[in-house]
């Protein structure tokens, strides 16, 4: 998060947010959030049930795509963006979504508890940051 904050920081004209680290932050969690996504979908078509995760790898998909949009936008927009508040609510109700459905398969795969944990962190940083914009 050091190197995203900085660059955020050394933006030519500044940065373009009020709060460079809750951007940082959002940005990261949106980042690690999108991969494990990825990789939870992955770890679903792996189990012996995978019919009954059908759902389970739909949302994480759904959730991985969003999450990387948030990101490349983000970064490129900061918070000065005119959709910053649309993607943020976004990926906000797509972590919800995620780490509901992920939740109910945590304690027969851990992937799945990974994923809900990754997903309540990002949706909580994209909070923080809406909250941020006033």
């Amino acid at each position: 998060m050091a190197l995203m904050t900085e660059m955020l920081e050394n933006r030519p004209g500044g940065p373009r947010t009020p709060d460079p680290r809750l951007l940082a932050e959002c940005l990261r969690a949106c980042a690690e959030c999108a991969q494990v996504c990825n990789a939870c979908a992955d770890a679903c078509l792996a189990e012996e049930m995978v019919a009954d995760l059908a759902d389970c790898i739909r949302i994480d998909l759904d959730c991985a795509g969003i999450c990387a949009t948030t990101s490349a936008v983000l970064s490129r927009t900061g918070t000065t963006g005119p959709a910053t508040a649309s993607l943020l609510h976004a990926c906000i109700a797509a972590c919800a979504a995620c780490a509901e459905e992920c939740q109910q398969h945590a304690s027969m795969h851990q992937h799945c508890r990974i994923c809900a944990e990754a997903c309540r962190r990002c949706l909580n940083a994209c909070e923080k940051l809406l909250l941020s914009l006033g």
